[in-house]
């Protein structure tokens, strides 16, 4: 699967027709959509209510999601640090699936054109089906799901792949979602709003800021590209970064640790990690106060809850109303990476979030927003953080702002950085921080709650750099 995959991804033909081709299907739809999104107050909100006894805010339902609170403890005596946050809870599994069929030997996957209501820019490409359970059981009162049955009820034989991924752990509280890959071979009928798109062009989008969404990214990074004999297949002679993406792509390369110790190294961290966390009421949380239209911090950082109404002309339900999660700020999430006889590896992180369901998860290098440390004493900045922004332009392999989920955050963007290390540069490494190859990296990705969502998004861009020429 792995070599086709590749002869996908590396022969789609003309790009430059097929991004023509798709620019012009989705700008179509983007003019056409109609949808209004406005903030609003919370006793705006229909539907929805803070309770009496714990101030949660809760749908009527009893479904979809609510905004409860929770109490963080992470370390031990002088090192110990405490505090109280907002976080969404949202027991139930989402699918996120996509569409995959061969033509003219080439895998295509059927992607959507989906208005979101957090979207900073209205639509974006998302998978096929991105539903939550209280979508496709119709809590909601809408038309059914499109192409959810091929998911749900897939032959065992058709199914690419099939894993329970995490999304944000500091936002939402032990969430879950079904990313599932399933290869068809009839006829599918294409509805508005859906396209059929190379694997290769739907990679090349991802270096457009704000286009590829996050669903559709996490399931992407879920395709299984990595496998054996790719370097000798396709070794991308004259260009020795692409070639060294492919080799660390290849299971028979070398790499620095093996798959045994890295399986450790996630282990002990699970084992030693001193992160407690204690759901609360949300009107029993420290630090945070609640006005007409938001609930902030008292020093003005990290995020807020607020509210939207929500008019839309492409989707199951033509208006709502509901809360979401705001970012204060642009965050960064990046990969720094570096050849080791001649195979790329990723420096990755060993992090805990207090909404893990197995409390820690691979990481990029850095994820943190960086106006959050802007007073901060050096000490207490990120490791690698100054590394990645600062880092020369001829070194910086990608580079785009890419949204967060657009159903649960409100213009909430993250800038994904890749930066080449310098090869003879000294590298001292933390011990929660580990070199991977691709390889390894993708293995983790076929285990539930291994790698959390920032870094299977930077997984997929990686694979897209094996598109584009260096030249060095």
């Amino acid at each position: 699967m792995s070599q086709r995959i590749a002869r996908s991804l590396w022969g789609a033909g003309d790009a430059a027709q097929g991004l023509q081709d798709f620019h012009s299907w989705f700008t179509g739809y983007r003019d056409r959509d109609a949808s209004q999104i406005r903030r609003i107050d919370f006793d705006a909100l229909t539907g929805w209510r803070f309770e009496d006894t714990t101030g949660d805010l809760v749908h009527d339902s009893g479904g979809f999601f609510s905004v409860k609170g929770l109490n963080v403890r992470t370390g031990q005596g002088v090192s110990q640090r405490r505090w109280s946050q907002p976080i969404i809870s949202q027991p139930e599994i989402g699918v996120l699936g996509i569409l995959v069929k061969e033509f003219d030997g080439v895998l295509h996957c059927l992607m959507q054109a989906k208005m979101e209501p957090g979207n900073c820019n209205g639509v974006q490409l998302s998978p096929t089906v991105q539903a939550t359970k209280s979508n496709y059981t119709g809590v909601h009162g809408g038309k059914a799901v499109p192409y959810l049955d091929y998911f749900r009820n897939a032959p065992s034989r058709r199914v690419i792949t099939d894993v329970l991924q995490s999304e944000q752990g500091s936002w939402f509280y032990r969430k879950r979602n079904r990313n599932i890959i399933v290869e068809v071979s009839e006829h599918v009928d294409v509805r508005e709003g859906f396209h059929w798109l190379p694997v290769g062009l739907l990679h090349e989008l991802l270096f457009t800021d704000d286009l590829v969404n996050m669903d559709a990214r996490t399931v992407l990074s879920c395709l299984p590209l990595s496998g054996t004999g790719l370097s000798t297949a396709h070794p991308f002679e004259g260009d020795p970064f692409r070639s060294a993406l492919v080799a660390s792509l290849s299971a028979d390369e070398g790499a620095l640790r093996t798959s045994r110790q890295i399986q450790h190294w996630i282990s002990d961290a699970r084992v030693r990690s001193e992160m407690d966390t204690t759901p609360v009421g949300l009107g029993e949380i420290e630090g945070w106060s609640r006005s007409a239209d938001r609930i902030s911090h008292g020093t003005g950082l990290y995020f807020d809850v607020m509210a939207v109404d929500v008019r839309a002309g492409s989707r199951e339900v033509r208006s709502w109303t509901q809360p979401m999660i705001e970012a204060r700020n642009l965050g960064v999430a990046a990969f720094l990476v570096r050849r080791i006889e001649g195979v790329v590896h990723v420096l990755a992180n060993i992090k805990a979030e207090p909404g893990f369901l197995d409390q820690v998860e691979v990481a990029p290098t850095v994820q943190c927003t960086p106006e959050d440390y802007r007073r901060a004493p050096a000490e207490d900045r990120p490791p690698f953080l100054d590394e990645v922004l600062q880092a020369p332009r001829d070194s910086v392999r990608f580079d785009t702002v890419l949204s967060e989920e657009g159903g649960r955050f409100f213009h909430t963007r993250n800038r994904y950085l890749i930066v080449e290390a310098e090869p003879d540069r000294a590298i001292s490494v933390p011990d929660d921080f580990c070199w991977l190859t691709l390889h390894q990296l993708a293995g983790l990705i076929q285990h539930s709650h291994s790698v959390n969502i920032q870094a299977r998004s930077l997984t997929a861009c990686l694979h897209s750099l094996t598109l584009r020429p260096t030249g060095n």
